[in-house]
């Protein structure tokens, strides 16, 4: 378990963000960012999440590919980053940066509409790719 300050741990979701390919970066529009300690009693029950859960990042909004034409005055989409469940299986500041990072990457897609199967599918194409 590695440990850091709020404030630093908030810069790096900044980065995180920031560090986003630009093509995707410029299609995010309406979402905020959220930083929280753990999950919610609300966000733990909607998700059935057993008290021994860890939760890393929540995506919560209308995923892009579900919107209609006619949708507009949307309430913004959200994406939580939890702290403590990133601090708790990190071992050094490099790997809570690579975590975070791909915890960003991960609630993205799903605004963007991905499942966690095709999400799934992308992160074991990128460890291969990686590996070659």
């Amino acid at each position: 378990m590695v440990r850091v300050s709020e404030e630093r741990f908030r810069k790096m979701v900044t980065e995180a963000v920031d560090s986003l390919p630009e093509r995707f970066g410029e299609h995010i529009q309406n979402v905020i960012f959220v930083v929280e300690r753990e999950p919610s009693d609300v966000q733990r029950e909607k998700l059935r999440l057993r008290g021994d859960s860890l939760l890393f990042g929540l995506y919560e909004g209308v995923p892009l590919t579900r919107r209609g034409s006619g949708q507009t005055f949307l309430l913004p989409d959200k994406i939580t980053i939890f702290m403590d469940a990133l601090l708790f299986v990190s071992a050094t500041v490099a790997d809570l940066q690579d975590k975070i990072k791909h915890t960003v990457w991960h609630e993205v897609a799903h605004y963007f509409g991905l499942s966690h199967a095709q999400i799934d599918a992308l992160d074991r194409r990128r460890k291969e790719n990686s590996a070659s």
